[in-house]
C-alpha cells in the first residue's frame, strides 16, 4: 500500500491535507479545540542512541551510535560538573543541578535508559562512571512544541467544546458500517526516533522536567538515576506488571494496531509485552459523580474508560478513570490523567484512505504543569482478516525483583518473594529499600521546594 506521508526538514506534511478535515474545521482558530498544525520534527537527536537511527530489534550492520563523546572523552568546549547523575551518591541533594543538562552529560531520557545495554548495545565503557558516553549539549527540542496549543485546562472542557463545534456543523454524525469500512484494518505506527518528543530521543532531560510538577520532577530524576547510575530500572514489563495507559505511545510499545470500527463501538488494540486495548463507546456520557468521570465503578482502570463521537472525517474520544502508573522510559502520571484523542483519516491524492493521524492531548494537573500533546501517524497495512492474526499477548513472569535486582528464575525454582503493592509505586519501593538507604530523601512537605 502506498503511503500518503511525506517528510520535510521541519514537519510532516500530508500530500492531500485539505482532505483531512472539513474546510471550516481545518482553518478554525485553535480555540475550537482542534486544527493546530503538527509539532515540529527535528532532524537531530540529542543522544546517546546506541543503535543510531535504527528503531527495530537487533543490531544493524555497521552500527553507528549517535553520541558526542565516549570512553572517557569529553565533547569540545564542555566543562563537566564535579558531580553528575552518574557519579552522585545522592541525587536528592543535587536538586540544584537537576535543570543543568551537564548533570546528565547531555543525554536524552532514552539515552539514559539504554546506556547499560537495554537496547542491546551497552555504551558505558570499561570504567564507568568515568567512561559513560555523552550526548550533544547543543541539541534540544522546543518546549512550546510539546505543550498543548489549545486553551483548555481540562479534558471535560475540551470535549464539550468539540461537541459544541460538531453540533454547529450538524453533528454528531451518524455513520453506517459501509461508511466506516475503510477505517477498520491493521496499521503500523511511524516509530522513527524523531517522530515525536515522547519517544524521548530528541530532548534534554531538563526540558522534560519542565513539563512536570515538583513532585513528579523528583520522581523522574529518581527514575533516571536508577537507569543511569545503579542500572536497576525496574521496568514493569520485566515482571509482567501492568503496562499502563501511556505505553500506547511509547516508541517500543503499541507499534502495531488493529483498529476495529463500528458506528457505536471501536476497539484500538495494540501490542506490547501485554496487549493494550482501548474500548471506545460512541455516544455514551460519563458519570461525573465520583473521583473522576467514568462509565463503570469508581475504580481506576489500567487503560481508563473511553467515550467518543463521530464528526464527518474524525473520531473524537475522551478517556478518563485511568490508573496512575509509569511508562517505559517516560514520566509517571497520576490517577487524574485524562486524554482527548482525535483520530483522523489520512487520504492520498485520489482521496483514498491510507492511514490515520492520531492527536492526543493529555491532562493531568497533578503530574503536569500544563496539558501536553503527542501526534502520531499510522499507515494502514492490510485488512483485519488478512495474514496472520494479531497475537494476543499474555506475559509469563520469568524475572523477579530479588534484593532490588531483576533476576531470572527457571521453572521449578524456589524463591522468597516480597509481594509489591502494584497500585502504588512498586519500582520506587524497590529503589528506596535497596539503593537509597543512605540518601537524604526530602519529606513529603519539602519536595515542592526547588530553590
Amino acid at each position: 500500500m502506498n503511503t500518503a506521508f511525506y517528510r520535510f526538514p521541519s514537519k510532516i506534511i500530508l500530500f492531500s491535507c485539505l482532505a483531512i478535515l472539513p474546510h471550516q474545521l481545518l482553518y478554525a482558530e485553535y480555540e475550537t479545540g482542534l486544527g493546530a498544525p503538527d509539532p515540529l520534527i527535528t532532524q537531530d537527536l540529542v543522544g546517546v542512541e546506541t543503535k543510531g537511527w535504527w528503531a527495530g530489534a537487533g543490531i544493524p550492520e555497521n552500527n553507528q551510535p549517535i553520541l558526542a563523546a565516549r570512553d572517557g572523552a569529553i565533547p569540545p568546549n564542555i566543562n563537566p560538573l564535579p558531580v553528575d547523575i552518574f557519579s552522585s551518591k545522592d541525587f536528592y541533594v543535587d536538586k540544584h543541578l537537576w535543570f543543568d543538562p551537564l548533570y546528565y552529560r547531555c543525554n536524552s531520557p532514552s539515552g539514559l535508559e539504554q546506556l547499560w545495554g537495554a537496547y542491546e548495545v551497552p555504551i558505558v565503557g570499561t570504567n564507568p562512571p568515568a567512561t559513560i558516553a555523552w550526548g550533544y549539549c547543543d541539541r534540544d527540542y522546543p518546549r512550546k512544541e510539546i505543550l498543548s496549543p489549545y486553551p483548555f485546562t481540562s479534558a471535560s472542557s475540551h470535549y464539550e467544546a468539540l461537541l459544541t463545534l460538531n453540533k454547529a456543523d450538524r453533528g454528531p454524525n451518524q455513520h453506517t458500517q459501509i461508511d466506516l469500512t475503510k477505517w477498520s484494518g491493521r496499521y503500523d505506527r511511524h516509530r522513527e526516533k524523531n517522530a515525536n518528543w515522547f519517544h524521548g530521543a530528541n530532548l534534554q532531560v531538563p526540558t522534560y522536567l519542565s513539563l512536570l510538577t515538583p513532585e513528579y520532577q523528583q520522581r523522574f530524576v529518581q527514575q533516571m538515576y536508577h537507569y543511569a547510575a545503579t542500572n536497576a530500572p525496574q521496568w514493569p514489563g520485566s515482571y509482567c506488571w501492568p503496562e499502563g495507559f501511556m505505553r500506547r505511545f511509547a516508541q517500543y510499545g503499541g507499534g502495531s494496531m488493529n483498529f476495529v470500527v463500528t458506528p457505536e463501538y471501536v476497539l484500538d488494540i495494540r501490542n506490547a509485552a501485554k496487549t493494550l486495548m482501548t474500548q471506545i463507546h460512541i455516544g455514551r456520557t460519563f458519570n461525573t459523580q465520583g473521583k473522576t468521570p467514568r462509565l463503570g465503578p469508581d475504580v481506576p482502570e489500567w487503560f481508563g474508560e473511553t467515550v467518543g463521537f463521530w464528526t464527518k472525517d474524525s473520531l473524537i474520544t475522551w478517556t478518563s478513570n485511568i490508573q496512575g502508573w509509569i511508562s517505559h522510559g517516560g514520566f509517571e502520571y497520576s490517577n487524574r490523567l485524562q486524554s482527548i484523542e482525535i483520530y483522523t483519516s489520512v487520504v492520498n491524492s485520489e482521496g483514498e484512505h491510507q492511514g490515520l493521524r492520531h492527536e492526543a492531548i493529555l491532562y493531568d494537573n497533578e503530574a503536569f504543569v500544563a496539558p501536553l500533546r503527542i501526534v502520531n501517524y499510522f499507515t494502514k497495512t492490510s485488512l483485519l482478516n488478512e495474514g496472520d492474526p494479531m497475537v494476543y499477548m499474555e506475559c509469563q513472569a520469568a524475572n523477579f525483583p530479588i534484593e532490588g535486582e531483576t533476576t531470572p528464575k527457571t521453572p521449578g525454582s524456589e524463591l522468597r518473594y516480597f509481594m509489591p503493592n502494584i497500585p502504588g509505586r512498586p519500582w520506587a519501593d524497590i529503589w528506596e529499600k535497596y539503593y537509597e538507604q543512605h540518601m537524604q530523601r526530602p519529606s513529603e512537605e519539602d519536595i515542592f521546594s526547588f530553590e
